[in-house]
């Protein structure tokens, strides 16, 4: 097993992740699916799922990567992050009976994802960094099969597994949770810093296509200053043509007593995210046509039409703006 340190007989740490487990025989990491048997890491959820399903790609959110195509999404148990507000808590955070679920071998995942012309396969529910192995098991053969692969992922990863880890991905929608170390140690038990590395390095020095969701939590990740310095850094590190999607919150798992996140908070958002330079912004689960849209970063006219989802006007030919010619950032 790669990335991992042998202390003792019968001590070994995990290196996929900043948390650098440290594990016993016999005990599982942080994240629940990485263990030590026999003083070897391995990972005991691999091939098995907890959902299989064809979805729009503007789901995973990507608005920049084959608008309109169809993509096979599935997870695993398990996550490396401990996000008081998951959304998915019930996958992530549950000690599941792998007894009880599918299996999918990276082979049948493949066979799936033609057999629904899906144009990729998306990693996504949990963080695809626990099921590392798997996940690129499942990326080479889609290469292999002319299949695209899209990572749904934290960016909570150390730098050498990054490093394959992305060599294998063709897009990655990179959860930016919030804007200070002090959110992400109060309400992710993580750390900002890695998630940084992680957006710079696969924006700056891979092919792999990216785009970037915060989801806003009221009175926690919202204010003005955070979400300006969040975009101020994003233009000055990573460019100011990384699409950036803002979603809201509902309340679950350990922030019950929290309110819904409402659309004027995701309109301010947007607001500060344009005004700061960023070229193409989006809110998500709330919506309207106009922030769903895709505009030219040119002439600033509507190039994808979006009502949520759905696709109501394309103004591209061969990814450049039928109105002045402009190159749309993405592939199309």
């Amino acid at each position: 097993m790669k990335y991992q340190n042998i202390l003792t007989k019968d001590k070994v740490q995990c290196t996929i992740c900043p948390r650098n487990c440290i594990l016993t025989e016999g005990q599982s990491g942080f994240c629940a699916v990485r263990k030590n048997v026999n003083n070897n890491i391995i990972l005991t959820s691999y091939s098995y799922n907890t959902g299989l399903a064809v979805d729009p790609v503007e789901k995973k959110p990507l608005y920049h990567f084959y608008p309109g195509s169809s993509v096979l999404s599935f997870g695993t148990p398990g996550c490396n992050m401990g996000c008081k507000f998951c959304q998915n808590w019930r996958i992530t955070k549950n000690r599941i009976d792998t007894s009880f679920l599918n299996k999918t071998t990276p082979e049948e995942g493949v066979q799936t994802a033609k057999k629904y012309n899906c144009k990729s396969v998306a990693f996504t529910y949990n963080d695809p960094i626990v099921f590392f192995e798997y996940a690129v098991d499942t990326a080479v053969l889609c290469r292999q099969n002319g299949i695209k692969t899209i990572a749904v992922t934290s960016g909570f990863i150390n730098k050498e597994p990054a490093k394959e880890f992305f060599q294998y991905m063709d897009a990655a929608n990179i959860d930016l949770k919030g804007f200070s170390e002090e959110f992400y140690r109060k309400n992710c038990l993580a750390k900002l810093q890695p998630v940084l590395d992680t957006i710079k390095y696969v924006c700056n020095e891979t092919s792999c296509h990216v785009e970037l969701t915060t989801m806003l939590i009221e009175g926690e990740n919202d204010s003005y200053s955070q979400i300006k310095a969040q975009c101020e850094w994003i233009v000055e590190n990573i460019g100011d043509c990384v699409p950036l999607h803002f979603s809201a919150f509902f309340p679950n798992y350990k922030f019950l007593d929290k309110k819904a996140t409402e659309y004027s908070t995701l309109l301010k958002a947007y607001k500060i995210a344009r005004e700061t330079g960023i070229k193409y912004v989006y809110t998500g689960n709330l919506s309207t046509i106009e922030t769903s849209s895709s505009y030219c970063k040119n002439c600033a006219r509507p190039v994808i039409i979006r009502n949520g989802y759905e696709i109501v006007k394309y103004n591209l030919t061969d990814g450049n703006c039928v109105f002045c010619n402009t190159k749309c950032d993405g592939e199309f």
